[in-house]
């Protein structure tokens, strides 16, 4: 599968959300935050990327974890504009609502979430300028590496009915749970190869629940 940056993965991925009809969860409780999924070229021509953050060890909440850009609605706000603001506002990168590609299934957290992935297209090699306030590092996940087989992992557990989904993400250094890692996994499915993959029932570890 080519994954070269470029007008035919955009269309590809763009066409695969499109006919994609993503699910959403009831609130029921959870605060209302949406994640955005962007991919980026390298500046070279080569393969694209997905960025992924990890979040400082002085935040309160989720100290420490991989994380996609994103947070809570503000009143009245869409789940794509959420994104599209977190986005700025995490990574300094400004894009227009014309760079949203579609959306992934809603996906409930152990924390008191229900998350809205917005997939977005950012441009070849964007300038980033990450707030060290949010984001401690960022990392380039080539396309490549979500295509793998060895992606997912799941674990049993314990604490809950579902088996925990993790993605072994040598770019990163190690290991992404979920919800993070459910989110990378169905864009994998959706809209890099056209599936039909829900995951909205996979668990997370408990270090995520907070």
């Amino acid at each position: 599968m080519d994954f070269t940056y470029g007008s035919e993965l955009k269309s590809r991925i763009g066409g695969h959300l499109t006919a994609f009809t993503p699910l959403a969860q009831d609130l029921d409780g959870l605060r209302h935050a949406a994640v955005a999924v962007v991919v980026v070229g390298d500046g070279n021509g080569g393969e694209a990327c997905v960025l992924l953050t990890r979040r400082p060890t002085h935040l309160n909440r989720h100290r420490g974890q991989f994380a996609l850009p994103g947070g809570r609605l503000d009143d009245g706000e869409t789940a794509a504009g959420a994104a599209l603001r977190e986005l700025h506002e995490e990574m300094g990168l400004d894009l227009t609502p014309n760079s949203v590609l579609g959306t992934l299934d809603d996906y409930p957290t152990r924390s008191g979430f229900r998350i809205s992935p917005v997939v977005m297209w950012g441009g070849e090699a964007p300038e980033l300028n990450p707030d060290p306030n949010e984001v401690a590092r960022v990392f380039h996940i080539p396309l490549s590496e979500l295509n793998s087989p060895l992606l997912p992992e799941t674990t049993e557990t314990d604490a809950g009915e579902h088996p925990i989904l993790s993605a072994p993400l040598p770019t990163a250094g190690g290991s992404v749970f979920a919800p993070t890692a459910a989110v990378l996994y169905q864009f994998r499915e959706v809209a890099l190869r056209g599936e039909e993959t829900r995951v909205n029932h996979y668990d997370q570890p408990e270090f995520a629940w907070k």
